[in-house]
């Protein structure tokens, strides 16, 4: 049995998870989450500022701690979209060198691969859509995993995310005018059909797909905070419980009645809300917009939830990166760098 952990810096948390491997099965023993807002402004100025890269380099530096306290022989570092956009990323990689890790911008469509590679653990022989909704995107792909073999027919990077709506649209007045709100679900409608239309993404027998379609997606799953926040707030998680969250369905009505609710709030008020964590409130909004409009564009009804997301994929590619494994295949066909532990002051 060999121990890995993996770090996802992504554009409002960044997250940690330790994961056992042995012959061809992981299982996750721990997952922490932090949010750090590094994609704060990135949308307006094309830059990681300055306080953010230094909330996200201490927490990867508790984290880079906390691995080896676990006992992982290796440890990755990925980042995402506020790091894809922003043009001086190369300020924080140098930084996060510095804890012993190999941090790497990985392009959305390998985001993407990798969070239906950790949610299709739970939905093996079935053609599901998954949509990772984060801050500054949400990565769509749809395809089947049966019999172990991954099959992918379509991953895209939308620069749809909580943040990214929440600056362009939803930081002015509050609660929002109906204008902002209505131009945020504008944008986000846009761009997902796009998408959606490109890749076929919508459910069978859904306005505009009549009709049996045998490429069609049977379900929609969608992971990332916004979604697991809004079960939360559904349900009045305090504490929050992953046991109820995970796999939960919400109806398409209910996401519409949570964003009304949540676009009558201020932000203060909205993080005084059980079920919402404080540092949440500013974006959750913008979150349910783009929840509200990925299904309104494809036609599905309902979405399952997925707390098996991009760290659990990860994780599954870790386990052919580490030393000695030089001849396994990755199940998304790239590799995250692995690093021994280093041990930090």
């Amino acid at each position: 049995m060999r121990r890995v952990a993996c770090i996802d810096i992504g554009t409002v948390t960044a997250r940690l998870a330790v994961a056992d491997e042995e012959g061809e099965r992981v299982s996750r023993l721990a997952k922490t989450s932090t949010i750090c807002n590094l994609g704060q402004d990135v949308d307006r100025t094309r830059r990681l500022a300055t306080d953010a890269m230094q909330r996200v380099f201490a927490c990867c530096r508790e984290y880079v701690a906390s691995a080896g306290a676990a006992g992982a022989e290796g440890i990755c570092c990925t980042m995402t979209s506020a790091a894809r956009d922003a043009e001086n990323s190369a300020e924080l990689v140098a930084a996060l060198r510095s804890l012993g890790l190999e941090p790497e911008v990985i392009p959305g469509k390998v985001e993407g691969a990798l969070t239906f590679l950790g949610v299709a653990q739970n939905f093996g022989g079935k053609r599901i859509l998954v949509a990772d909704n984060g801050g500054g995107s949400t990565e769509l792909a749809c395809g089947v995993l049966r019999d172990g073999v991954l099959d992918l027919g379509f991953v895209e990077s939308t620069n749809v995310g909580c943040r990214r709506i929440t600056d362009k649209f939803l930081s002015g007045d509050e609660p929002p005018s109906k204008a902002d709100l209505a131009a945020a679900h504008e944008f986000a409608a846009s761009l997902f059909e796009t998408a959606i239309e490109r890749g076929g993404l919508r459910a069978s027998g859904a306005a505009g797909n009549a009709g049996a379609d045998d490429n069609a997606p049977e379900r929609l799953v969608v992971c990332g905070g916004t979604v697991t926040t809004l079960v939360a707030l559904d349900l009045a998680l305090e504490p929050y419980d992953s046991s109820r969250v995970h796999l939960a369905t919400l109806s398409r009505e209910k996401v519409a009645e949570l964003e009304a609710l949540l676009a009558s709030k201020t932000v203060e008020e909205r993080a005084a809300m059980a079920g919402i964590q404080p540092k949440r409130a500013p974006v959750i909004l913008g979150g349910a917009v783009a929840i509200d409009e990925l299904l309104a564009q494809t036609g599905f009804e309902e979405l399952t939830v997925s707390e098996s997301d991009l760290l659990f994929g990860l994780s599954l590619a870790a386990a052919t990166a580490l030393p000695g494994t030089e001849g396994e295949k990755s199940p998304v066909g790239w590799k995250p760098t692995m690093r021994p532990v280093a041990k930090v002051g």
